[in-house]
């Protein structure tokens, strides 16, 4: 049996897998993403986050009905807005569209759906009375650290995870499904589930084109 992945390694390899096989994911796995998730800083020590984990059949029907209607509704919309973009002369571009597109019809078949919830009750002065956001950036700070360990932890687990946030055209619905109160916010929903294909290592920019040293422009060569 291989032993647990490094850090750099898990970091290296996390990529966006959005076909999975039909395997069930044990509870300890998912319990063991989640409480890697709570890990992560959150504004005032607030931890303002839940997570809704979906197994039940008919609801992830239901969410994955309404899924694929939207990217339907997006799916021109998006090709006509990266065509004026260089990502579609990027050589992994068409295989990236085919996997969203994959992952759009057939999302109901990702075994497990965890929505990840930011709870604007428990902001303190970063909401008002209302529950509307005085300050997103901080509030979204403390939930999309969240997010990226439930990634992580996936991938050290050997699990296929990606970010998806389509489901924000169709948040009411997704909550009356779940049954999320009014005052939590729906922000990022993760199909989770053994994947098909492989990790490998993401293409990324160099450093040297995304980091400067003492002053924009001049890059970081360290």
């Amino acid at each position: 049996m291989a032993g647990p992945l490094d850090f750099f390694t898990v970091v290296d390899t996390q990529r966006a897998l959005r076909r999975f096989r039909s395997d069930p994911v044990p509870d300890a796995a998912i319990r063991r993403v989640i409480a890697a998730a709570t890990r992560a800083p959150s504004a005032r020590g607030a931890e303002p986050w839940f997570f809704v984990v979906v197994r039940d059949e008919r609801a992830r029907a239901a969410i994955g009905e309404r899924y694929r209607a939207a990217w339907e509704a997006a799916e021109q919309f998006t090709a006509a807005a990266d065509a004026d973009r260089d990502v579609r002369d990027r050589p992994h571009y068409a295989r990236m569209m085919r996997g969203v597109r994959d992952l759009a019809l057939n999302f109901a078949a990702a075994p497990v759906l965890i929505v990840c919830c930011l709870d604007h009750r428990q902001l303190g002065p970063l909401a008002g009375p209302d529950c509307s956001l005085r300050s997103p950036l901080a509030a979204y700070a403390s939930i999309f650290p969240a997010v990226q360990n439930v990634l992580l932890a996936a991938r050290a687990l050997g699990l296929g995870a990606t970010l998806t946030t389509l489901h924000r055209t169709f948040e009411p619905a997704l909550k009356a499904v779940l049954d999320i109160p009014a005052g939590v916010e729906a922000v990022a929903l993760v199909p989770l589930g053994y994947p098909v294909d492989r990790f490998g290592a993401t293409r990324r920019k160099p450093v040297e084109e995304v980091a400067f040293l003492d002053r924009w422009g001049k890059p970081f060569r360290g």
